[in-house]
């Protein structure tokens, strides 16, 4: 009972009854679509918030208390696309490039499905290491620059060449682009004003923040929405593939959590990320690294199966997970 009712609470939250709308509105064709500008906008302001409370949070735990949790969230962004990979090219019979492309994206992470998961933990009442969102920001770089190195077949034998501009676009958009600049950048800047910082943008970044992400939700929905009818395309395999792996990884994530010793809520927002797949900054990447991929493999699989799975069901599994580990 105690599954069925996390999973209820979970679907009946504003953030993903509006994602459910969004969904409904792409569904039957209504004529609501966000500008890019305001899209852009949401998608600033909700990772700018995240890297800023995590940096405060960092201030005040201490790097002593982050280093470990944060070196097993890198490891693990490095290592999902590695076991990944062979599935999908031996299993699945995916090409090099579609292999590779969507390792980076089921390596790398989603922001929203994180946001997703400490509201859940706020609506339980459950605690959760503050600085978890420097988990978030650990990940999205190595996934990316693995899962590119996988599909342009420089780890299965192929040469490694920073002169291939598919690899060094791979390497800079990894580590500059415009997730992760934010993510650090805002963390960095809330490790070194504190407390003191935190009170003074407070108004800003935590009272708006759940209306901004009930608007991004929305969008979400209607994306994932017209994205349906590439179901068809993308197999059985992928569909299967697109909630197994997600339950593989946040499993291991959890464990990975406990082990490391997260609290409860800390080694369920691990699981949540690993079980997550990108697309934002891994579909940006890809596309200019492994142009030859077939895109509509990994954004239907990210964002079509994996994320309504994790947004609906996922977050209440890996949180019943991490509280039976803990016993």
């Amino acid at each position: 009972m105690d599954l069925l009712t996390a999973i209820q609470a979970n679907l009946l939250s504003p953030a993903v009854l509006f994602f459910v709308l969004g969904i409904f509105a792409a569904v039957s064709k209504r004529d609501l679509k966000f500008p890019e500008s305001l899209y852009t906008t949401l998608t600033i302001y909700l990772l700018t918030a995240i890297g800023f409370k995590g940096g405060v949070a960092i201030h005040q735990a201490g790097i002593g208390a982050v280093w470990l949790p944060a070196l097993c969230a890198i490891a693990l962004g490095a290592l999902i696309p590695l076991w990944t990979y062979p599935v999908l090219r031996k299993v699945g019979g995916m090409s090099v490039a579609d292999a590779g492309a969507i390792a980076a994206h089921y390596g790398s992470v989603s922001a929203v499905t994180f946001i997703a998961a400490t509201n859940f933990l706020k609506g339980v009442q459950e605690p959760y290491e503050s600085y978890a969102s420097a988990f978030l920001a650990v990940m999205e770089s190595p996934a990316i620059i693995v899962g590119v190195l996988l599909g342009k077949g420089v780890l299965g034998g192929g040469r490694f060449s920073l002169s291939d501009p598919g690899i060094r676009h791979a390497l800079r958009d990894a580590v500059l682009g415009r997730g992760v600049l934010l993510l650090v950048g805002a963390m960095g800047i809330g490790a070194l004003c504190g407390k003191r910082g935190m009170d003074a943008v407070e108004g800003f970044f935590v009272t708006p923040f759940q209306g901004v992400l009930a608007l991004f939700l929305l969008e979400m929905g209607m994306v994932a929405g017209r994205r349906l009818g590439d179901l068809r395309k993308v197999g059985a395999f992928l569909l299967v593939f697109g909630v197994v792996a997600p339950l593989v990884n946040g499993f291991g994530g959890v464990a990975l959590g406990k082990w490391v010793g997260l609290s409860t809520g800390g080694a369920m927002l691990l699981g949540v990320l690993s079980a997550s797949a990108s697309y934002i900054a891994a579909p940006a990447a890809v596309r200019l690294s492994i142009p030859e991929a077939n895109p509509t493999f990994s954004l239907t699989a990210a964002l079509a199966i994996t994320f309504p799975f994790n947004i609906s069901f996922g977050i209440p599994l890996f949180f019943e997970a991490a509280k039976r580990i803990s016993h």
